[in-house]
């Protein structure tokens, strides 16, 4: 019944972190790719093979469903996974939409057709490629209209993270935050588009102000994986075992990981 969560890296441990809260019984699978990170500088088609590969992996560990707690993958790769790669017995699903419904205020798994919304201008912070793919934009058009996103690459801020570099985090979330905001001077609402972002969202709250709602994604996306998983529970897969997989070295990336979570995190080679 093991559910499997890919990252390209360890910021994707902050949603199997809000997992765990949510639906402390379940048996998850976490995957980094390590080896090939960063995926926020690769282009569209290794992004989507390097993501393939990584599903694959999840699948042979009984995860008949995984998360893509990567938005650069979820942004790069989901959509043409779905529509031309994914088998009709597995599901792969991304991190945007949870947070779209949530934006929107609209059920999960509400296919009406896009309406008007009290939220008109929205800011998205995120890597350079989540940013040149505007798949948030292209998923936030299904189901909305006459919303503005101004969006801002943030560049530096997730090697600033997992180098334990806090000054220079919040210096760069400072510097990122101020370059939109000459662009969208009153955001009524800001997205968190990465994973590694919920570990700044105090700082991107005091940066933008108490009046602006910031959406991070952790715990938008465990709530709606607990809704699916009361919907489609087939899709629970015959794995049994929690473990942390990686293509890097196991031993480095338990280490960063353990810094990063604050807790133990013990990683295995995939």
């Amino acid at each position: 019944m093991a559910v499997g969560v890919f990252d390209s890296g360890i910021g994707g441990l902050t949603v199997l972190d809000a997992i765990t809260r949510r639906l402390p019984e379940l048996p998850l699978v976490y995957l980094g790719d390590n080896a090939h990170a960063p995926y926020g500088v690769r282009t569209h088609e290794d992004i989507f093979n390097l993501t393939c590969a990584a599903v694959e992996r999840l699948w042979e560990e009984g995860c008949d469903l995984v998360i893509l707690a990567c938005n650069t993958a979820s942004a790069a790769a989901l959509k043409r996974m779905q529509e031309t790669w994914v088998p009709k017995d597995k599901r792969v699903l991304g991190v945007f939409v949870p947070m779209i419904e949530a934006l929107t205020e609209r059920q999960w798994g509400d296919n009406s057709p896009p309406r008007e919304v009290a939220v008109k201008h929205v800011a998205l912070f995120a890597t350079p490629a989540t940013v040149a793919s505007r798949a948030f934009q292209r998923e936030l058009a299904f189901r909305a209209i006459g919303v503005d996103v101004e969006a801002q690459p943030c560049g530096g801020v997730v090697d600033a993270i997992e180098q334990g570099d806090e000054i220079l985090a919040e210096a760069l979330v400072r510097s990122h935050v101020e370059a939109l905001k000459r662009r969208m001077p009153h955001p009524q609402a800001a997205i968190l588009g990465c994973t590694h972002y919920p570990l700044m969202e105090a700082t991107f709250q005091e940066a933008l102000g108490a009046e602006v709602k910031v959406y991070s994604q952790a715990n938008l996306v465990a709530e709606s994986l607990a809704d699916y998983l009361t919907r489609r529970p087939e899709m629970l897969g015959s794995g049994t075992q929690s473990k942390f997989l990686t293509t890097g070295d196991p031993k480095a990336v338990s280490s960063k990981s353990t810094q990063f979570l604050r807790r133990r995190i013990t990683f295995e080679a995939a």
